[in-house]
């Protein structure tokens, strides 16, 4: 089935869409952007610069992606947005293409969910089944990894990252990283307060890894013992075999702490990657 576009969007010659691409009323589609199958843009969408999505993607009314960076150092390069498979994108949810550092993309994976007005800066990177709740605000460069939910009018730092399966809750100020199964909450600074229990066992997690969280979990924040004491207890009772939960938690960690406030990431700041090198991905 040929795209379908209604007579009222404004969609340039040079843009490529796939088959059974539904393109509503008073949508805008830029010349660089490729759009995957049963892609659907409900109305009054703005799609520009160069930006690759993928397929069963979902976009609702007054959503803008692929827009300049807010970026003063921006000076117009063809930097990109990547976007993959199955994402819901609801009203107002602004997605910036990628500024001129790092790897030069901005990359959303699969399934995931953007609630209202929620806003993903340049060069961020969302993994898959991760969820924004509604006014969620993410700074550049901003890593969200995967099952990750990040409650309403959060606002994340630049360069911090929420990890695999963390629970970050509503109205919270993110200025460092949120380890992988932990839940935060806390206007001002998050506490990490206790393990996402709930999440981890929709995912599957089995009851003997979840014991094993919530003990790192005490040790860690609780008991603050140093990461290497730590290592060396489970070392000790688990005779050397991680499971992969804890061998990522205790990785995540380390990580964090080899950073700058708190924040892995900032390791990043000065290895920019040349555009040529970042991979693409192609709309099918």
């Amino acid at each position: 089935m040929h795209p379908r576009i209604s007579p009222l969007a404004d969609v340039d010659p040079r843009a490529e869409l796939a088959d059974d691409v539904f393109v509503g009323p008073f949508c805008a589609v830029g010349p660089h952007v490729r759009i995957g199958r049963g892609t659907r843009l409900e109305s009054h969408v703005v799609l520009t610069g160069h930006t690759t999505i993928g397929q069963q993607n979902r976009f609702f009314p007054h959503t803008v992606i692929g827009g300049e960076p807010q970026d003063y150092s921006y000076s117009g390069a063809p930097t990109r947005l990547v976007i993959g498979d199955h994402n819901l994108f609801r009203e107002g949810v602004t997605v910036n293409r990628a500024a001129e550092k790092e790897d030069h993309v901005t990359t959303i994976g699969d399934h995931n969910m953007l609630m209202a007005n929620a806003h993903v800066a340049h060069n961020c990177c969302i993994g898959n089944h991760a969820i924004l709740v509604n006014g969620v605000l993410l700074g550049g460069h901003v890593h969200i990894q995967d099952h990750a939910i990040v409650s309403g009018n959060s606002v994340v730092h630049h360069f911090a990252t929420v990890g695999t399966l963390a629970f970050v809750s509503g109205g919270c100020r993110v200025p460092t990283d949120i380890p992988p199964f932990m839940l935060a909450s806390g206007s001002d600074s998050p506490q990490i307060t206790t393990i996402n229990v709930v999440g981890m066992r929709r995912k599957g997690i089995s009851a003997d890894v979840i014991t094993l969280i919530k003990q790192a979990h005490r040790r860690l924040y609780r008991e603050h013992q140093s990461l290497a004491q730590c290592r060396a207890q489970f070392q000790s009772e688990l005779e050397g075999e991680f499971p992969a939960e804890l061998t990522l938690l205790l990785n995540f960690v380390e990580k964090q702490q080899a950073g700058k406030q708190g924040r892995a990431g900032e390791a990043r700041r000065n290895q920019p990657r040349p555009v040529e090198d970042a991979p693409l991905r192609r709309a099918a």
